[in-house]
């Protein structure tokens, strides 16, 4: 892009509108927006960072859209009801959904990495682009999550990097199909699991997306990404696990801590073995760190210099972000919102002893009817029989859906497994019966995603105990 534009960004307040807005801004592009959020009142201190970076902001009433020469950015799924869609059709304004714009920056890079997977991808994006930022290599990162690294001072919602190197890292996104507009020199797949479409679809889709890339990192300890993995055989995979020898990086001597992990990793051509300590914890961060470092490795890191980078590396807010402890009872806010990360989140934290007081906010409607039985599974399976589960209700800012299956459908489906899950269908309440249940030595998780308001949820729960 070698013109300066002028974009308007309805919803520039979401996770993957936002940091898009900044990276444009900061190119030199006129960039403005609406959001139903900045109309609710709701979210100040972020759209007063983006005020603060030079960005408009205007109602979602259609008063932001007015010459053709402006380009109207929405998500896939907007509505033409929306007045600022209807505004950019009287006036002949352009318009792309954010995918579209973000692949065509992402795709005139020289060296594009793109990060895709049911879960992980946010924190392998933000390891990749923290390695290569502490490595003066100065990429551009667009993240669908706030970096700790790079969130100081003025920059508290730091979910992108606006670098001049020739490198864009980029997580990209299956659940509207969109991943197939990227062309990526270097495809990261982490994990294929059940989220927004059917496994039938996200198989096709993650094979078009490691088919378009040069090279491609492969998770070989998920199976359907290792089968994927073996469908490709000439050389230009590259596959990493936390067991298997086999694998071109592989990791030995894992230590779990509360809230770090540690282990060796070895290349299995060359035999050169490091040592990679993270201040993330979990297995799976192990994982993806292995992801990282065999990406920017495949991008001409050497390896040793990505895994001293990596401990550097503070992760990502709401990705098991510890809020705080009160009287000997821990609160932490996580993004697990699907079965995988809600799983991966409970295994964990049952590493070490403690009883799981865990809050749940599904993160729509349409998602839960999608993944409700992966959902009552991964809950009734995975909880110890002294955990207790709260759901409350779905998070909706309007708009059309279906509601024929809500949290209490949930609710029942794991109790007739013999867990222990309450239906509070409003939040507030829900906070008031979890402090009531709280005693020391439990751990608080609060759990679920689409919704900001729930990092101040999660604080708020220390403040009751």
């Amino acid at each position: 892009m070698t013109r300066a534009n002028s974009y308007f960004f309805c919803g520039i307040g979401g996770s993957g509108m936002l940091p898009l807005a900044t990276i444009l801004r900061a190119q030199g592009h006129a960039v403005a927006g609406s959001d139903r959020s900045l109309d609710q009142g709701r979210l100040g201190g972020k759209f007063a960072f983006l005020e603060a970076q030079g960005i408009g902001l205007y109602p979602q009433d259609g008063s932001g859209v007015t010459s053709a020469d402006q380009i109207l950015v929405t998500s896939a799924a907007i509505e033409e009801t929306v007045p600022d869609v209807a505004a950019a059709r009287a006036v002949g304004a352009r318009r792309m959904t954010r995918p579209q714009l973000l692949a065509q920056l992402f795709n005139a890079a020289e060296t594009g990495i793109a990060v895709g997977g049911t879960s992980g991808k946010s924190t392998v994006t933000g390891m990749i682009g923290w390695i290569l930022h502490a490595l003066g290599r100065d990429p551009t990162v667009m993240n669908g999550a706030v970096m700790k690294n790079f969130a100081q001072g003025d920059t508290p919602f730091a979910s992108a990097l606006t670098g001049s190197g020739d490198v864009f890292v980029s997580e990209v996104d299956e659940s509207d199909g969109s991943i197939a507009l990227y062309r990526p020199a270097v495809a990261v797949l982490n994990n294929i699991t059940l989220d927004h479409k059917s496994m039938d679809e996200l198989r096709g889709l993650f094979l078009d997306f490691v088919l378009k890339a040069d090279r491609a990192v492969l998770n070989r300890d998920d199976p359907e990404t290792a089968m994927i993995a073996a469908s490709i055989p000439d050389g230009r995979v590259k596959t990493y696990s936390l067991s298997e020898a086999g694998a071109d990086l592989h990791a030995a001597n894992i230590r779990e801590g509360r809230f770090a992990i540690s282990f060796d990793a070895t290349l299995t051509d060359t035999r050169e073995t490091v040592h990679v300590a993270l201040q993330v914890p979990g297995r799976h961060n192990a994982s993806n760190a292995l992801a990282a470092m065999l990406a920017v490795h495949a991008a001409g890191v050497p390896l040793a210099e990505a895994a001293h980078a990596l401990a550097g590396f503070q992760g990502l807010k709401r990705r098991f972000e510890q809020v705080g402890e009160k009287n000997g009872i821990g609160v932490i806010d996580d993004f697990g919102h699907n079965p995988d990360k809600i799983a991966a989140t409970l295994a964990t934290l049952h590493a070490f002893p403690g009883r799981l007081l865990l809050f749940f906010q599904p993160h729509g409607y349409g998602p839960l009817k999608v993944m409700g039985d992966a959902l009552i599974d991964t809950f009734a399976s995975r909880m110890t029989a002294e955990d207790r589960l709260i759901l409350t209700d779905p998070v909706y800012f309007g708009g059309t859906v279906d509601r024929s299956v809500g949290s209490a459908d949930i609710v029942a489906g794991i109790a007739a497994r013999g867990a222990r899950a309450e239906h509070v269908p409003d939040r507030e309440a829900a906070g008031d019966r979890i402090a009531a249940l709280a005693r020391p030595g439990d751990r608080i998780v609060v759990m679920g995603a689409r919704d900001d308001t729930l990092s101040a949820f999660a604080a708020g729960l220390l403040d009751r105990l």
